[in-house]
């Protein structure tokens, strides 16, 4: 018995949807739960793997997108603008391809400042830490690309997601003496980005098996970013509020 390009895709959006929402749903117990505690803490390491492995599978699907465009979306075949593979491979396969690498990027790097903090603030500069960065960088730098030869500005314009994700992250990794607070902020946007970037792929590539169309409405992707950015500036500012301003302002990492 044969297996087609299409039930590998098949199997691989039932994982996606599986961990997926199991995902989406964990990300809001650590955001609404009390900061630090066990439960927090539980369901924080639950998120993290979900996200891992949901970026993980989307990368598969985003290749086998790249690869087999219509044989993967037969119902796009008669669309009026998918029916092109051209356009399904930027939208559904490079698109989708950036946005599960910046939620594995999101996750490992938010795990990373939670497990390190600031005693081994040196061991951010892991090298898979290190590549997610280079990686989403590409990533990113081909989504312009993609979104110029499409004349798609959505396309073009999520590629500043990943810039300013990435510059954010080599500020902290590599900053020698970051403050006590830093990586706690580094890690709400992290995780909170990672989820907010899974719910953003739910929402605009959800959409297509209704409405195909609607994968390119700016709408659709604005609204996560906002709340997201929401979430983040909240919480962080919290963590600020709640933090002495000595401390707050303090430089020197104990480990080093």
């Amino acid at each position: 018995m044969s297996v087609s390009s299409l039930d590998i895709f098949h199997t691989f959006v039932a994982v996606h949807i599986a961990t997926g929402a199991t995902g989406l749903v964990t990300f809001w117990v650590p955001v609404l739960a009390g900061k630090g505690n066990e439960r927090h803490k539980y369901w924080g390491r639950i998120f993290t793997a979900m996200m891992v492995v949901t970026g993980t599978v989307a990368m598969g699907m985003a290749t086998m997108t790249l690869l087999y465009p219509m044989e993967t979306h037969p119902h796009l075949v008669e669309h009026e603008v998918f029916s092109d593979p051209e356009n399904v491979r930027v939208v559904f396969g490079w698109m989708m391809l950036y946005l599960a690498i910046l939620t594995v990027n999101l996750a490992w790097y938010g795990w990373m400042c939670v497990t390190n903090k600031r005693l081994h603030h040196q061991l951010n500069r892991g090298r898979l830490n290190l590549f997610l960065q280079v990686l989403l960088s590409a990533a990113a730098a081909n989504c312009i690309w993609q979104g110029m030869k499409l004349g798609q500005p959505l396309v073009m314009g999520m590629s500043a997601v990943g810039f300013a994700t990435v510059a954010t992250n080599l500020w902290f990794i590599f900053h020698p003496r970051p403050g006590p607070v830093y990586w706690l902020k580094e890690h709400i946007k992290a995780h909170v980005g990672a989820g907010i970037s899974v719910y953003t792929a739910f929402f605009a590539f959800g959409a297509v098996r209704l409405m195909p169309e609607l994968a390119l409405t700016p709408v659709l992707w604005a609204i996560p970013l906002v709340t997201g950015i929401s979430l983040i500036l909240y919480h962080q500012r919290s963590v600020s509020r709640k933090t002495p301003p000595r401390a707050r302002s303090g430089t020197r990492v104990a480990a080093e």
